[in-house]
Parts: structure tokens; C-alpha cells; sequence
């Protein structure tokens, strides 16, 4: 059990791991996260579900490492065992068949989109999904996301790999050119998914994002994941991840995603918790 079954590295700093989680990999369903404590002294990281086997018993998640924890679960390899890997968590996506649904997905939300779309697209919906990086060197799973929709369009940001601009670009010109789109699903950084919000707003097409806050047990008992939609304190934990892009306060989302900036800086610089 927990123990790491493969390991790919899509960059310097992102990296995708094969985990033996037979219970988990057995209940997770498209939408759900998992909370991860790789060792005794590690913080506890929750990961949205990037694919799962269930006959194969394995989970798959893709990380970025950013901080001391996420570090630490990058310089694991195969044979090793994590310590603690706690779910499904959340709400699982609700997946019905719509008409067309664009799957949105930005850098590592290339990972948490996938399974979305695979689900939609099992339902018997016409999937759009559009996946970008910044550049070709962050790019990942191109290969998986077109097996996974209908059709698949890529974009980086400084057009190293396909159409040079991003995802909200892209978005923006199936619109334009008068396709019907019933439903929008996105994942990626904050910022990405309030543009992706804002471009879909004056056309009144529902659009659902997953949310990201900063996250401490998964059961909403400590209220780090607080967010704010539709002027309502929800947690992302319990009442998500996923919520009405229209109604979440991106603003509030952003700060308190940076409260704790300054500690994490320090922890990677000392190799001590803050």
C-alpha cells in the first residue's frame, strides 16, 4: 500500500507519480482529490486525482513542486513508500450529458482536467479541451487529453509548441467563430481560471472551476480552504473543489492563497517547518 509504482518526470520541476492505492483507486471518481503526507515531518498536500486503475489498483497524480513538502515528495522514487495518502475527497464533478463541453486546462491543471473530460466525454458529450503551458518544456499529457476528447487544441504562451497565446485566446475564438458550447470546465492557476470566468460571463455559458485554496485536513474542520462564492463562506474541502466560476471571488481566493508566501520562502531556504 502507498507504495510508488513509477515515476516521469515533465520537467525540471513537475513530475507524475504511479502509486499502488487499490481502496482509493477503487472509489475515486473525476473532480476528486487526494491528501498526501510523504513522510513523518511532511505537510499535508492535497492533489486533485489526475487518472486511476482500478483494476490495476493505481493512482496518478502529477505534482509541482513548489515547496519544502512538495520537494520532498519529488525526490522520491520508485519502491519507496509514502506515508500517508488520505481519500477520494470532495465532491465528485457532476458529469451528465450537456451538448458540448470545453474542458479547460493550464499548466499542471493539464493533470486535474483529463479525467473530467475522459467523463464527459463517456457520457456521451462532444469534448472541446483546450490545455496550455507557458512554453513546450511544460506542456504535458498531449497525447492523453486527445485520447480523452473529441477534439484537442494546445497553446503555449510564447508559441515554442502550437498556437502561440493562451488558453482564454482559445476560448475566446470557438466563441467568436459561433460554436455551441453548452458547459465550460476549468482547472489551472487562479489567475487562468478568473479569465477563463470573465471571457464566458457576457455570453451566460455555465462554466465550473476547481478550486485550489490553501487546504490543511480535507474535512472541513479547519477552515484553511475557506472560500468566498456567491458572497457565501464555502469550503473547497467539503463544498468542492468545484464551484460556479461566476460566482467565486477570485480576489479573495488570491489573497489568502498568498498569506503564506513569506514561511514557505523560508522553509525551502532553511530545510525547517515555519
Amino acid at each position: 500500500m502507498n507504495e510508488i509504482l513509477r515515476k516521469e518526470r515533465y520537467s525540471d520541476a513537475v513530475f507524475m507519480m504511479a502509486i499502488d492505492t487499490p481502496l482509493i483507486a477503487r472509489k475515486a471518481k473525476a473532480g476528486q482529490f487526494v491528501i498526501i503526507r510523504a513522510t513523518e515531518e511532511g505537510e499535508r498536500i492535497p492533489l486533485t486525482i489526475a487518472d486511476f486503475d482500478r483494476e490495476k489498483g493505481e493512482l496518478i497524480i502529477v505534482v509541482q513542486e513548489i515547496g519544502k513538502s512538495t520537494k520532498r515528495l519529488g525526490a522520491m522514487e520508485p519502491g519507496e513508500k509514502i506515508l500517508d495518502i488520505t481519500g477520494p475527497l470532495g465532491v465528485p464533478t457532476h458529469i451528465a450529458n450537456v451538448g458540448t463541453v470545453c474542458c479547460v486546462g493550464g499548466g499542471v491543471g493539464i493533470a486535474a482536467v483529463h479525467p473530467v473530460a475522459r467523463a464527459f466525454k463517456e457520457a456521451g458529450n462532444r469534448v472541446i479541451s483546450i490545455i496550455g503551458a507557458r512554453n513546450r518544456s511544460l506542456l504535458f499529457w498531449e497525447n492523453e487529453m486527445r485520447a480523452a476528447s473529441s477534439e484537442l487544441i494546445v497553446t503555449t504562451d510564447d508559441g515554442s509548441h502550437a498556437a502561440k497565446g493562451f488558453v482564454t485566446d482559445r476560448l475566446n475564438e470557438l466563441v467568436k467563430a459561433g460554436t455551441k458550447i453548452d458547459e465550460v470546465f476549468a482547472v489551472g492557476p487562479t489567475v487562468m481560471m478568473r479569465a477563463v470566468a470573465e471571457a464566458t460571463r457576457p455570453h451566460k455559458i455555465k462554466t465550473t472551476v476547481s478550486l485550489n485554496p490553501i487546504m490543511v485536513d480535507g474535512t472541513g474542520m479547519c477552515g484553511g480552504c475557506r472560500v468566498l462564492v456567491g458572497g457565501k463562506a464555502k469550503f473547497a474541502c467539503v463544498h468542492g473543489p468545484d464551484f460556479d466560476a461566476h460566482e467565486v471571488d477570485f480576489g479573495n481566493l488570491l489573497s489568502r492563497q498568498r498569506q503564506y508566501l513569506d514561511q514557505e520562502k523560508l522553509a525551502v531556504e532553511t530545510g525547517h517547518r515555519v
